[in-house]
């Protein structure tokens, strides 16, 4: 029986393989692959290919389906809708960080297996170069062939054969009648795709033709070379360099070169990269002398990015990685200015903010003061933000999100002639409109010293890296405005003003999270009570947000109004207990309230589950108060909170604080309290110098886990 299954499921596999490559032949793609849609958790997994190069290959093994962002297959299988994506520049727009990951520059089709409720996975083609649509023949097939497929997934499940994609996928080879194992063969492929011999590489980068120049030129012999993948048989070939080109050009079907030194004769050789169906034509030369361009080759369209080696692919990831990380504008021009322009080899870089309807500078690199001032609050028109040029060329629609290059200041002028007025001693620009919701909300301009092509796959990375920005952009912009928000509603509900109180001398401070643009709960009061009395208020309502503010300030109203009526510490307390647990929140709060009698020297303090105070004596020693706890305000409304009286002789120094004075990483709060207690002790100075002196203390880095408030008070 297991024999009879094994041939069903490979009859199965071999009707699925043949619908895949006629598919891919008969909408005029050039490569496909078929993945199942692991349901257990939503990923796809790579079950056949066809003339897919092993880079790619490789990185559809297994594809993230949980949401559309994903990808174009997620986006198939999530909307079970056919997805086409016109460019490797489109594809870096809807998608920039699967852009910045796979390295194919053509036009792509994704079409889902679908039956009923059910999707199985997706059929996925990939046609040469750059396609403004996919016409109607091209769609009712892929479509057709997608139901077919899903139907025999569909069938082969219900009679208890599904299909499982196996520990490696299939790779289907090119047909007989579309090539021939014969040398002849692979020589005629060579011929027909290079405008001379060198030697032909197949689909997975193996050398199946070699002249005798090209084994000469490469330093290696013939029989050494037939077979094996050209960066495994050249070893000085083996640079992530030149297995990028060579999978870059099968996999978009685009011409492209390169050069190479020899490390033994120190010659340069110019290889050039000619696609074709069933593999690529290699062609390896000696360059021609700068000057002699009348012997130069045509190199068809280069697809390699500028900074090619693998240490500026790593700085681009990297840069992707730090700015989903990025919390304010600043942090994004820092980051942008150190790390793009590393990468890209550029000198120059400018962030433009649209802002109103013009644009602001949010900072630059490398551009001319001139240029920035000119360019700082300008009229944001629907194409380049400067004055004078947009009424040059109203087709460059930076509006649109559609990025412009300019390889030289020749094309500039042609564009813009106006521009001809402006020196920034430039060779090269990249003007890249930053998207947000299909709304402008930036641009990005990149600067190059000298002259600069910009390759195919290059713009497609820099579309790709400016959606990252965008994103980014469009992330601080937000986390600008809700910090500002967040620190003027903190202000509205703490006090303006330390009261300036005779016999007493007062030092606050409120020190917000590092992290998080969230309003805290902690809070402070001084309220003058009579002529020599005086209410010392601190408390720390749970959580952050705007929940913990408003209750923060319903606390310290409700203190403030039974203080300022006469009540003892403990009624205080109590009362504002009751009025909470009326109200019924769902945040505790931790308070402490110190009744102060300057005539007298003395203190009433009682304490709804808060840090203790600190007592440093005249003589500079510090005890840590213990003060009789009561339960945190708002958790039971018949509690009673105990009072404690302390005397204040002149000289006399109390510290409140809420805990994130004392939570400091590795030390338990004990310990932390009583190194605090130590620094009270040794502390000179006025409170405000002392109130520094405790801050630094805890906080040396100025990095905060919680917010942190402080009261120092010293009796004269």
């Amino acid at each position: 029986m297991a024999g009879d299954e094994d041939l069903q499921c490979a009859a199965v596999q071999e009707l699925l393989d043949q619908v895949v490559a006629r598919t891919v032949a008969g909408v005029g793609a050039h490569a496909g692959a078929l993945l199942l849609l692991d349901p257990r958790d939503d990923v796809l997994v790579l079950d056949v290919s066809l003339a897919m190069p092993p880079g790619l290959a490789s990185q559809l093994r297994r594809v993230r389906a949980a949401a559309a962002a994903d990808g174009p297959l997620a986006e198939a299988v999530i909307g079970r809708h056919l997805v086409w994506v016109a460019s490797g520049e489109e594809l870096a727009r809807r998608y920039p960080h699967i852009a910045l990951a796979f390295t194919f520059l053509g036009a792509a089709a994704v079409a889902p297996l679908v039956t009923g409720d059910v999707v199985r996975g997706v059929l996925l083609v990939l046609f040469s170069g750059e396609a403004p649509g996919l016409d109607a023949h091209a769609r009712r097939r892929l479509t057709t062939a997608a139901r077919c497929i899903a139907l025999l997934l569909q069938d082969a499940a219900d009679t208890g054969h599904g299909l499982h994609p196996g520990p490696k996928p299939r790779v289907l080879r090119p047909t007989p009648s579309q090539t021939s194992a014969s040398r002849p063969q692979h020589a005629a492929d060579f011929i027909a795709a290079l405008p001379e011999g060198a030697c032909r590489l197949d689909t997975r980068g193996r050398i199946t033709f070699v002249d005798r120049t090209a084994a000469d030129l490469l330093g290696e012999g013939i029989p050494h070379l037939l077979g094996a993948r050209l960066w495994e048989a050249v070893p000085w070939l083996a640079a992530p360099g030149s297995q990028l080109r060579y999978q870059t050009a099968v996999a978009s079907r685009l011409s492209t070169f390169y050069t190479a030194k020899h490390p033994r004769s120190g010659q340069d050789l110019l290889f050039q990269l000619y696609p074709g169906r069933t593999g690529v034509s290699l062609r390896i030369s000696i360059p021609v002398a700068a000057g002699n361009s009348q012997d130069e080759p045509a190199l068809g369209i280069g697809v390699v990015p500028g900074p090619a080696s693998l240490e500026a692919l790593l700085h681009m990831m990297q840069l992707s990685s730090d700015l989903a990380a990025v919390a304010s504008v600043e942090e994004v021009v820092e980051l942008v200015a150190r790390d793009l322009l590393v990468a890209l080899d550029a000198q120059a870089f400018a962030l433009l903010v649209a802002e109103a309807g013009r644009v602001r500078v949010a900072g630059h690199h490398g551009f001319s003061p001139e240029l920035v001032d000119l360019v700082d609050h300008a009229p944001l028109a629907s194409s380049i933000p400067l004055p004078g040029l947009a009424a040059d060329a109203p087709s460059w629609d930076l509006a649109e999100g559609v990025p412009s290059f300019f390889a030289n200041p020749e094309e500039l002028r042609a564009a813009y002639p106006r521009s001809a007025s402006i020196d920034d001693r430039l060779g090269a620009w990249a003007w890249l409109p930053l998207m947000a919701s299909q709304q402008l909300v930036g641009v990005c301009v990149i600067g190059y010293q000298r002259p600069h092509s910009f390759a195919l796959q290059e713009r497609t990375t820099l579309t790709a890296i400016s959606s990252l920005i965008s994103q980014a952009l469009n992330r601080a912009r937000q986390y600008d405005a809700k910090h500002e928000v967040a620190e003027g509603l903190q202000a509205s509900l703490l006090p303006r003003t330390v009261r300036t109180i005779s016999g007493l001398e007062v030092a606050a401070r409120y020190l917000p999270a590092s992290h998080g643009i969230d309003v805290g709960g902690d809070f402070y009061d001084l309220i003058r009570l009579s002529a020599t009395e005086v209410a010392a208020v601190i408390g720390d309502v749970q959580g952050h947000g705007i929940s913990a503010a408003g209750l923060m300030g319903e606390v310290r109203i409700a203190v403030h109004a039974y203080a300022v009526v006469g009540s003892a510490p403990g009624e205080v307390l109590a009362r504002t207990n009751r009025l909470l647990a009326d109200l019924d929140p769902d945040l505790l709060t931790s308070c402490l309230y110190a009744h102060i009698d300057l005539h007298d020297h003395r203190a009433r303090v009682a304490t709804a589950g808060h840090c203790p105070p600190l007592l440093r004596h005249p003589e500079l020693h510090t005890d840590i108060l213990a003060t009789p706890p009561g339960p945190l305000l708002g958790v039971d409304p018949a509690a009673d909170y105990p009072t404690v009286d302390i005397p204040l002789p002149p000289g006399t120094l109390l510290a409140l604080y809420t805990d994130g004075l004392i939570e400091i990483p590795g030390t338990d709060d004990s310990t932390a309290l009583t190194d605090l207690a130590a620094v009270l002790s040794e502390a000179g100075g006025p409170p405000d110098d002392v109130a520094d002196a405790l801050l630094a203390h805890a906080q040396p880095s100025g990095g905060r886990a919680d917010d942190t408030a402080l009261l120092v008070l010293q009796i004269h």
